[in-house]
């Protein structure tokens, strides 16, 4: 609930051209870039058909709006940095989702890539996943296509291994950094690639 716009001061429910206004920026108040990485990743899945269409047609113009790349790069590492301090580790084991190398990193690089490119590849505008939308940037040229395979292949393992460690009743996916060294190291790769920063 404190998500929504205004926090928990805003309105539990809103008109659909108020959150139309709101996400696209018409006005004082405005969607935040975090809220449009959210955006890439949902999708409409219960309720008046005709309201869902509306939906997934605002949300494929909200992902494809033109974006300035180093002020886009620049806020969504702010945001990893934020994610980052919420999370720390005290351990020496890897967290698996919010450690840098893991599954926060390759999220973050995805909802990047589909917030910048989008304009000029509908394609990515898709909810196929972490996994496809990073083989399809590979297969557009947006990043090193054998690079995309392997992180794509890391979030794969990493997230079979949070799964397991979550049903093994682990409050935390944590494992010893050695057993995933060269997924981390991957994602870390693909991360400089894109991002410029460690």
């Amino acid at each position: 609930m404190r998500l929504r716009p205004n926090g928990a001061a805003g309105l539990l429910v809103t008109s659909f051209d108020a959150f139309r206004r709101y996400q696209l920026r018409e006005g004082d108040n405005s969607a935040w870039v975090w809220e449009h990485q959210a955006l890439t990743r949902a999708r409409f899945c219960a309720g008046d058909a005709t309201i869902g269409a509306r939906f997934e047609a605002l949300r494929d113009e909200i992902l494809r709006q033109p974006r300035d790349a180093a002020a886009l790069r620049d806020e969504i590492v702010l945001m990893r940095g934020k994610v980052a301090e919420g999370h720390p580790n005290p351990t020496e084991l890897f967290d698996l989702k919010h450690d840098r190398g893991g599954m926060v990193d390759i999220e973050f690089t995805v909802q990047y890539l589909v917030l910048l490119h989008s304009g000029t590849h509908p394609q990515l505008t898709r909810n196929a996943g972490n996994i496809a939308l990073l083989r399809e940037a590979g297969e557009l040229g947006l990043i090193d296509a054998t690079l995309a395979v392997q992180v794509g292949d890391a979030y794969r393992q990493f997230r079979a291994r949070q799964h397991q460690l979550r049903l093994d009743g682990q409050g935390h996916a944590r494992v010893p950094a050695t057993q995933v060294a060269e997924q981390t190291s991957r994602v870390r790769a693909l991360w400089q690639a894109v991002f410029g920063a460690g």
